[in-house]
């Protein structure tokens, strides 16, 4: 970075941190979310925010949690405002696209403005691919590195031109259904259906850049996914495994088609699904492995996904 660029930056979104890493900066960033966990390094730094509702619980009693406190008009995040003050940032990344998946960028200006600390507040929005897209040259632009910038989504572009090539070759784009939530479910959407389409699918019940959407089983039946990929919010794969051990199967379960062939898979939907960063490349390749495996199955990784038995 030149002089007049940012020093010390905080990021209180795991997306934005990986950006950061992604693009040589992470010996700028002194603070990070409590969800920011990506690269390794990232867990090293002070950590300014914490989850005010029991985030360790059930997908059902998470969402209770989180709807009670909604209803109270209670914040579901901490901000650390003394922790994050004393860290003297002059750049902080943050999110406008949920408010319950992390800290609200209001909050954050509202604390700063009260702390007396002036600071560059760069939002990040993302709610389709293009956005993800955006958002990482707004985050390169703001570190005052453009060009690494403008090069990572170029690679990124390139990338998902090639995947789409190779299943341009299908001979059939099969029904995907992708779940963000389990109790109740929910259907991922902002990027998550580009995703499918690039990977060889048909998404069901959600459209590129709409926001995820709850429904019923019914819905789900109605729907008839031909492959169902199960990617919790904030959940790794072994917590969704973990999940689905307790998970009790809906009347409509044992109905659906791809239950019936055995195309229900996990995935680790907090490092990759849920998260708008440089690793949506690697979420792009695990759909395609498991949606067009006769031409893509190369791509998958071992250990990021498991196959789900009825």
């Amino acid at each position: 970075m030149s002089s007049g660029q940012p020093k010390r930056v905080v990021s209180l979104l795991p997306a934005a941190t990986e950006v950061v890493f992604a693009l040589g900066c992470g010996d700028h960033l002194v603070g990070v979310s409590h969800e920011c966990d990506f690269p390794a390094e990232a867990r090293e730094r002070p950590v300014v925010t914490r989850a005010r509702f029991r985030s360790n619980g059930s997908s059902g009693e998470i969402d209770r949690a989180v709807r009670a406190s909604l209803l109270a008009g209670k914040p579901l995040y901490e901000l650390d405002t003394d922790l994050l003050l004393s860290l003297q940032p002059d750049l902080l990344l943050v999110q406008e696209t949920c408010a319950v998946c992390a800290l609200p960028a209001h909050d954050v200006r509202r604390a700063l403005s009260e702390g007396g600390l002036a600071v560059d507040v760069v939002p990040l929005h993302a709610h389709d691919l293009p956005g993800v897209l955006a958002d990482i040259e707004r985050v390169a632009i703001a570190l005052g590195r453009s060009d690494a910038g403008r090069a990572l989504v170029a690679r990124l572009e390139e990338e998902f031109d090639g995947v789409r090539r190779v299943t341009a070759r299908a001979r059939y784009r099969p029904r995907v259904l992708c779940l963000e939530w389990l109790d109740p479910p929910m259907v991922a959407g902002n990027w998550v259906p580009s995703l499918v389409e690039i990977a060889g699918g048909r998404p069901l019940l959600a459209e590129p850049g709409r926001p995820s959407v709850t429904v019923s089983w019914a819905d789900v039946s109605e729907a008839s996914p031909e492959v169902v990929l199960l990617m919790p919010c904030g959940f790794s794969l072994e917590r969704t495994l973990a999940e689905l051990d307790e998970f009790p199967r809906p009347p409509e379960w044992h109905s659906l088609v791809a239950v019936q062939c055995g195309r229900v898979y996990a995935v680790d939907g907090n490092a990759y699904f849920n998260r708008p960063g440089p690793r949506i490349l690697e979420s792009l390749k695990i759909l395609a492995g498991l949606t067009q495996p006769g031409l893509c199955a190369r791509w998958l990784p071992e250990g990021n996904w498991a196959r789900i038995e009825s």
